[in-house]
């Protein structure tokens, strides 16, 4: 088996670098073909009982064979003008939308599935609807087609980001973790930040946000960083909910770290129709506010606690993080370099810092070359990135269900107008609201599903009350992303707990306080447009993040330091909140 999934590995890894490469090929070969080196990952090589993958094994089968007789039959679909005919093709049309349904479910739980079996029945059924939510109605031959013989359901904008730019980026991180710029990140982290009081927090602060530039992953954060960092914050005498919280806060931030950030952020770059370099930049110093938001913190609980920093014995010395620094280094400033300095797309950039990532697994922090341990380490990173590409293609390509349904229908518009009238078209009432329905949606989504779902929905209302394309985007994916420390469905949290073997609960308290970064920096950029405009008024950007910054220190000050006098917390709190949220650059 596991000679089995290696090459279904290299074959999606070969497939997707190939594209990079290629030049343009027909979106209805590549973006089946992208399904179906993701399905046996979700089928045949996860964990389940014998009914699981009995079931897997047929519908891993099924659903390859659909996905080749597309891409084999694209020439007569393109003539079909979006539209099955005969019972063959309705027959594959009916299939290929349950075998994703199913897809999804398997991996990121059912309550994407059922958003996405709503919205079809909308689709099938909501001509009978009375009201305003009705819609003329569809013929099936056509929302059928349209969904799967078109581009304009399973194929879709969507995921073609998937195939295009998250599956090279998704292919470096795996390859930067199988090596040992685990050791790099850390060795610099300690050695920058562990002579500070709570020195051994803020490392797993500063690691987090090192690894973030890379992974775009929540979850692997935790996983890398949190192994070695919570055990030695335990070991220092921490409280376990507290060492677990930093953890989960900080690993939270690799979503939005540039310059790889999460799925979710291609996808924003394409739906808002910016080059993802733009995106980058802008994107900058949000993220650092939040990290700092996170520094604050723990600064404070370290005052009140009485954590000090590691001794100096204990830090690995300058020596030891030149030795190892450019094993994260040197991925992440080719990506920089690609798109900072060059007409390079992304994906190009991603692939010449793997090729590098690749380059740098022969060698350990002392520069021995090993190629057993080489070729080892390919086959971990290879196989770790078949499993993420597949997870993100489960979640994208349901969503793209979704979205056709809404595109179809014209179901987004009755959703906004509804969300207009409700918030009586007073933007910071939208807000309030879609900021609730982020929260809602990620209760049981990924953060890349909820921020698709829900500025579907709320992305055009906050428009129309006047919020740039940019700012509205960049406000529901930073709310999704709460789904990550916010209870009862925490993702990073729960993970973290595991690893300080401490109940989960009231490691999110400590987290939510830890993270407030996430609630506060999004009212911040709405309020403060000037945090998002680095590349174009740099001083206007910086002056601006100084004074969010303050207001940040003010409120993690009032929350946190129960140590104080309430008279003085409860004066923090205001002088905190007008410096976030009244507009001044």
């Amino acid at each position: 088996m596991a000679a089995v999934i290696l090459f279904c590995a290299l074959a999606s890894i070969g497939f997707h670098l190939y594209l990079v490469v290629s030049g343009l090929l027909p979106t209805l070969v590549t973006r089946p073909l992208h399904l179906a080196l993701a399905l046996p990952f979700v089928f045949l090589f996860a964990p389940g009982g014998r009914w699981s993958r009995l079931s897997g094994m047929a519908l891993c089968t099924l659903g390859v064979a659909a996905c080749l007789w597309i891409a084999f039959a694209r020439e007569r679909l393109v003539d079909q003008y979006g539209v099955v005919v005969g019972w063959f093709q309705y027959a594959v049309a009916i299939l290929l939308i349950l075998v994703v349904l199913e897809m999804a479910r398997r991996s990121v739980k059912a309550v994407m599935p059922t958003v996405a079996a709503i919205c079809l029945a909308y689709g099938l059924f909501g001509e009978y609807l009375p009201g305003d939510f009705g819609h003329p109605g569809l013929p099936l031959d056509s929302f059928l087609g349209t969904l799967v013989v078109a581009e304009g359901g399973l194929w879709g904008q969507l995921t073609g980001v998937s195939v295009d730019l998250v599956a090279p980026f998704l292919i470096l991180g795996a390859l930067v973790a199988a090596g040992d710029a685990g050791t790099g990140f850390m060795s610099f982290a300690t050695q920058l930040a562990g002579r500070y009081r709570a020195g051994s927090a803020k490392v797993e602060v500063v690691a987090s946000a090192l690894y973030g530039t890379i992974s775009g992953s929540a979850s692997a954060n935790v996983v890398t960083t949190g192994t070695m960092t919570i055990p030695a914050m335990i070991r220092a005498g921490y409280p376990r909910p507290f060492a677990a919280a930093v953890e989960a806060v900080a690993s939270t931030g690799g979503q939005i770290m540039p310059p790889v950030m999460g799925a979710g952020v291609f996808l924003m770059a394409e739906l808002i129709r910016i080059p993802y370099s733009e995106l980058m930049v802008a994107a900058t110093l949000p993220a650092v506010l939040f990290f700092a938001a996170a520094w604050i913190g723990t600064d404070h609980f370290a005052v009140r606690l009485g954590l000090t920093g590691l001794p100096a014995s204990a830090l690995p010395g300058w020596a030891m993080v030149a030795r190892t620094m450019p094993f994260f280094l040197v991925p992440l400033l080719i990506v920089v370099a690609v798109l900072g300095f060059t007409a390079y797309t992304a994906q190009l950039g991603a692939a010449f810092a793997a090729f590098a990532a690749a380059l740098l697994l022969l060698v350990d922090a002392t520069g021995r070359p090993d190629f057993r341990r080489w070729l080892a380490r390919l086959a971990t990173a290879a196989v770790e990135a078949g499993h993420q590409i597949a997870h993100i293609a489960a979640v994208i390509i349901c969503a793209g269900l979704i979205v056709g349904v809404f595109n179809m229908t014209g179901l987004g518009v009755k959703i906004t107008s509804a969300i207009l009238e409700l918030s009586g078209d007073r933007l910071w009432l939208a807000l309030i609201l879609t900021a609730c329905a982020c929260l809602v949606l990620g209760m049981e989504l990924p953060t890349t599903a909820a921020y698709v779902i829900c500025v579907a929905v709320a992305g055009p209302a906050l428009q129309r009350l006047g919020l740039p394309p940019l700012q509205a985007h960049l406000f529901v994916f930073w709310y999704a992303l709460l789904c990550t420390i916010t209870p009862p469905v925490c993702g990073t949290v729960f993970i973290a707990a595991g690893i300080a073997q401490t109940p989960w609960l009231p490691v999110a308290g400590w987290a939510m306080r830890l993270g407030m970064g996430l609630f506060i920096v999004p009212l911040a950029f709405v309020q403060h447009p000037s945090l998002l405009e680095l590349a174009d008024a740099p001083l206007l950007a910086l002056a601006a993040t100084a004074k969010v910054g303050v207001g940040l220190w003010l409120l993690s000050f009032g929350v946190i330091r129960a140590d104080r006098s309430p008279v003085l917390r409860g004066a923090a709190l205001p002088a905190g909140a007008a410096l976030v949220l009244v507009a001044g650059f």
